[in-house]
């Protein structure tokens, strides 16, 4: 590993200033560090300054809002952290778990959602759950602020819409509508703190009888950034979920994903287990949906 100097800021604008000072060719963000450090041990990236946000208390924790209705979560906030917060359990329990499905728990404590997310590994497991539930995120920059959603601010593999100096400071879940069910399956061919080989997060609300109302379904580790299947959430729209319009749905995705192939398996064999878990996300939604209406 190439030696560098480290930068300890103790708040946001000394932060910021530092990586305007000396740009994001010359220095590099570090929060948890489960992502950088195996990237500067591989020399992959070889910064000559780190600046770490982990002294930046301001960028940490989790806050519900509205009578728990809205979260807002800092980036510096361990996947451990959110996966036992009675405030995400309280807003959707397939949100905590899905944290709970990563690595192991020694990374969870140590892994940040921040880090997480600007890493932009297509595989991993907390974003197309975020993409389901209409997560955004807000990106703080000397010049000013701007908010996305965050099924935007994924480009290509390891790549994001982040801008030269600027940082994720904060991520947004919105009110959930009445009703709404939620699931993350990840279909894991090796041990449980494996990547997916697929994964599927989805959201899925229905009427008194039994019609789609609305669903949201996002995918990792099926192309080069974590993926929402919009196609198959517009076939399930205002339509009784029969067993067959959710494999005709879920046949879908198909069109929509681009796996890599790599040990975990073939790019046509992931195309073929998307679809798959796919269709038992909105079964196992659906499922539950008749069950709370008997």
């Amino acid at each position: 590993m190439r030696p560098f100097q480290l930068h300890q800021p103790e708040g946001l604008d000394e932060a910021l200033s530092l990586l305007e000072q000396y740009g994001t060719d010359d220095a590099h963000l570090i929060a948890g560090g489960t992502s950088l450090m195996l990237l500067m041990n591989l020399g992959l990236i070889e910064p000559s300054r780190v600046i770490s946000l982990r002294r930046v208390s301001a960028l940490r924790g989790v806050a519900a809002k509205n009578g728990g209705a809205v979260l807002e979560i800092g980036p510096l906030t361990t996947h451990r952290q959110v996966e036992l917060s009675p405030a995400v359990r309280a807003y959707c329990g397939a949100l905590g778990e899905t944290f709970g499905h990563v690595a192991t728990v020694r990374i969870r404590n140590q892994g940040t959602i921040g880090g997480n997310l600007a890493h932009a590994d297509p595989a991993q497991d907390p974003p197309p759950m975020l993409i389901a539930l209409g997560a955004e995120v807000t990106l703080t920059s000397r010049k000013g602020q701007r908010r996305l959603p965050l099924d935007q601010f994924f480009v290509d593999y390891l790549t994001t819409v982040m801008e030269p100096g600027e940082i994720l400071t904060a991520i947004h879940l919105p009110p959930l509508p009445s009703g709404t069910r939620a699931a993350y399956l990840k279909f894991l061919p090796r041990t449980h703190d494996d990547y997916a080989t697929v994964s599927v997060a989805a959201t899925l609300r229905v009427d008194g009888d039994g019609r789609c109302e609305d669903a949201r379904l996002a995918l990792a580790g099926a192309a080069g950034v974590p993926l929402r299947a919009r196609a198959v959430e517009d076939a399930l729209r205002g339509e009784a979920l029969t067993d067959q319009r959710i494999a005709d749905a879920a046949a879908l995705v198909l069109d929509v994903v681009d796996p890599p192939d790599d040990a975990r398996g073939s790019s046509a064999y992931k195309r073929r287990m998307a679809r798959v878990w796919t269709e038992r996300a909105v079964r196992q939604l659906r499922d539950q949906a008749n069950g709370a209406r008997q």
